[in-house]
């Protein structure tokens, strides 16, 4: 039975079978036991209708239940007689029954609300009115209007304004997010602001809503490969206990040994523990932001041991970002990086939208710049103040200076990519771009290792320089780059010869090699479509850390599920053998088989439950308010490796100033801020991470950070014990060691943030 009728009838049946066994116990103690076994056949025979609809629907579909126990018990009741073991029966399969139901109904209702959540219209902009159309209507490039407490109908882009969006549908996360004009904003998302518009970049139907709803009904409709596992236990149960009843009967002479043997053996309600934990963790990892498509690929999921992953959009951020900005004299990083986001505002270059968001995080004023043309392949030239600006490929004819020479060797090196900004046909900086690491990555590595997978395998189509570099800090046993499609199809089926293999990738090159794995898992919330269709599981969140997440679930389900249905069997076994030999009556039997059988389906609905800890709202405002502390000292950073450069330069003019700058700014910004930090955010972190060795590294870390800062300070002190103001002068035997500490100071830090970033990220997150 499905749907409405199912949740009518079981509940029913349980109340019908209930209501017999109670009214006949209370006739038999009022002295009427002719009358209570009669009530209690009743409820016996409403017991075997309903098995033998249970047994006709497994036959249907070409299977044989353990159901078919339960029509030989409860038909032997009757027929010895045993009339009240046969009305508990009745009762514990229409319980169960209506338990497991429930259970599957708990498990799935995050899977229905994605269903239920789904927008059917949307409010379309045309000219100056707004207009409710349906919503396969909207197509790319339509402003769409999007109310207080409404849903994103397709996927778009902020337009005009900003947007306070509630994800958690789509993420699992509570926490509201902020997306600005021109951000990138997901169908499903649910408005938790002012009214504001998008642009649609997508139909309905190819919008990250819809692909998810297409999962969650797959998922809905799934059966677990479990449930067919207790079909294949049905294969050699069915016989033992049939054997064991008739060997029973034959060496007693008594049937009623038989109908006890059977009624033990009636563990349908036990058996559908197994699916219920399948279920149980599906609905658990959709709460996560992961759909997974079936019970199956969740089993498969829990069995991985190789894990095979794309690097561009997987374990990096699949977009460039600033990693650094390098200046001529007379130049700062903040200036450098104000100047090319004024002229780079006007393009749509994913080059130039980089260097735009990396001045808005760093809180940059962007002035307005004028007479903007873009020659593609080359950059954007434009005036600003008067002053001619060109930022993007370093033109033939500009001089390139010394200071630029290091930076194209560092580039080549670092395999960065170079955006050169010149003013008044003058280089004065360069800004260098790198697609970044995850900031998740290393923990869900981590986490992996911890859930069983012992091989890690990068396949890339990148160059193999950014893909080794990636490998090491990441700890991947193999790394291959310059893949094709095709290769990474080869490989994977390689792998799977030797373990189960799940493949991780986003982009359409992916496809193939996400097919042929044994779960292919897509970045779903920033990776393509296509990557989508063919995967087994999707992560709806942009956090490749839900990949960790689902397995974990996945291994814990199956764990359950395996643990219900064999714990179970191994009981109803030994308690078959127990009536055999004549020392459990039917009618106790049954109320031990019920017992057994509710305690098992509780045992697996455990899978439902989580046992992640999330950190709460206030350790994640606190933990916010520091990472939001780390790009305000950023100009602190840059000035320390300024300072170092200006050391190394043939004219030190600049050197002392700089020096003072940097350890000044050290000194009153960076200090205060990590002692701050040591001593409120710390603490938080070992509260939800672990405990004080969590964060032992970063006070070893921000003891050497202060000893250096203490170093320079030193240096500066002697300086001007030799003089003062301008009279002061940098002597030569000073330079190598003040030079050593600010360059090692600039390491230090930029590895200290990092390790923090991820860190924190974890509980952000």
């Amino acid at each position: 039975m499905r749907g409405a009728a199912r949740r009518r009838w079981e509940p029913a049946l349980t109340g019908v079978t209930g209501a017999s066994l109670a009214v006949g116990a209370a006739l038999w103690w009022s002295g009427f036991p002719a009358a209570a076994d009669r009530v209690w056949s009743a409820g016996t025979v409403c017991g075997l209708l309903a098995a033998l609809v249970w047994v006709g629907g497994a036959l249907r579909r070409g299977r044989t239940g353990v159901d078919l126990i339960a029509v030989l018990a409860l038909g032997g009741s009757l027929a010895v007689h045993e009339y009240v073991a046969g009305a508990v029966i009745a009762l514990m399969l229409a319980t169960g029954r209506w338990l497991e139901s429930a259970a599957e109904r708990r498990a799935q209702r995050d899977l229905h609300a994605l269903l239920a959540h789904a927008p059917r219209t949307a409010r379309r902009r045309d000219g100056t009115a707004v207009l409710t159309v349906p919503l396969e209507t909207v197509a790319p490039g339509d402003v769409v209007v999007v109310g207080p407490g409404e849903v994103v109908p397709v996927d778009g882009r902020v337009a005009g304004t900003s947007a306070v969006l509630d994800e958690s549908v789509l993420t699992g996360e509570p926490e509201p997010t902020v997306r600005s004009d021109g951000e990138r904003v997901r169908s499903g998302a649910v408005n938790g602001g002012e009214v504001f518009e998008l642009t649609a970049t997508a139909t309905s139907t190819d919008s990250t809503y819809a692909e998810i709803v297409r999962l969650a009904e797959q998922a809905v409709a799934a059966r677990a490969p479990v449930v067919r596992l207790a079909d294949r236990y049905a294969t050699w149960f069915v016989p033992v206990s049939v054997a064991l009843a008739g060997a029973a009967w034959w060496w007693s002479a008594d049937p009623v040994r038989a109908v006890a043997v059977l009624v033990v053996a009636t563990p349908c309600p036990l058996l559908l523990a197994a699916p219920v934990a399948i279920v149980s963790g599906l609905a658990r990892a959709t709460g996560r932001g992961v759909v997974v498509r079936d019970g199956a690929a969740l089993e498969r999921l829990g069995q991985a041991r190789t894990v095979v992953l794309d690097k561009t959009g997987t374990l990096t951020a699949g977009r460039p970002e600033v990693v650094d900005v390098a200046t001529a004299p007379g130049w700062d990083p903040a200036r450098v990086l104000r100047t090319a986001a004024s002229v780079d505002q006007y393009s749509p270059h994913v080059l130039a939208r980089a260097l735009v968001d990396e001045s808005h995080r760093r809180a940059l004023e962007i002035s307005p710049a004028t007479r903007v043309s873009e020659e593609p392949g080359w950059g954007v030239r434009g005036e600003v103040g008067g002053r001619r600006i060109g930022v993007g490929r370093r033109r033939a004819e500009l001089e390139l200076p010394e200071w630029a020479r290091v930076v194209e060797n560092r580039a080549l090196i670092d395999g960065a990519g170079v955006v050169w900004v010149d003013v008044d046909d003058a280089l004065v900086g360069a800004v260098l771009l790198k697609d970044p690491l995850r900031l998740d990555a290393p923990r869900t590595m981590r986490r992996l290792r911890a859930a069983g997978v012992d091989r890690t395998l990068l396949l890339t189509g990148d160059r193999p320089g950014p893909a080794r570099d990636v490998a090491a800090m990441l700890g991947l046993d193999d790394v291959r780059a310059d893949q094709s499609p095709a290769r990474k199809v080869n490989a994977v089926r390689k792998e799977r010869e030797r373990a189960v293999t799940v493949m991780v990738g986003d982009g359409v090159n992916d496809a193939p090699a996400l097919a042929a794995a044994d779960v292919g898992v897509a970045m779903g919330a920033t990776g393509s479509s296509a990557s989508s269709e063919v995967a087994d599981v999707v992560l709806t969140t942009d956090r490749v850390e839900r990949l960790a997440d689902a397995m974990v679930i996945a291994g814990r389900s199956r764990r359950i599920a395996v643990q219900s249905a064999a714990g179970g069997m191994a009981l109803s076994l030994a308690a078959m053998v127990v009536a055999a030999v004549g020392l459990l009556p039917p009618a106790a039997g049954a109320l031990l088989q019920e017992f057994i059988d509710v305690t098992v389906i509780l045992n697996a609905l455990r899978a439902v439950r989580g046992t992640e800890r999330a950190a709460d709202p206030a350790s994640r405002d606190l933990v916010r308010r520091f990472r939001a502390g780390h790009v305000q000292l950023l100009e602190a950073v840059d000035a320390t490796r300024a300072a170092a450069d200006a050391l190394s330069a043939q004219d030190r003019s600049r050197a002392l100033p700089a020096v003072r700058g940097a350890e000044r700014a050290l000194r009153e910004q960076l200090l205060p801020h990590e002692r701050e930090e040591e001593r409120l955010a710390y603490p938080v972190v070992n509260r939800w991470l672990g405990g004080p060795e969590t964060t032992a590294p970063l006070m070893r870390s921000r003891t050497e950070i202060e000893r250096l800062v203490n170093r320079v300070s030193a240096h500066l002190a002697l300086i001007d014990g030799h003089g003062s103001g301008e009279a002061a002068a940098l002597p030569d035997e000073q330079i190598p060691d003040l030079r050593r500490s600010l360059y090692g100071l600039h390491a230090l830090l930029l590895l200290h943030f990092g390790t923090e970033e991820e860190v924190y990220s974890s509980l952000d997150g």
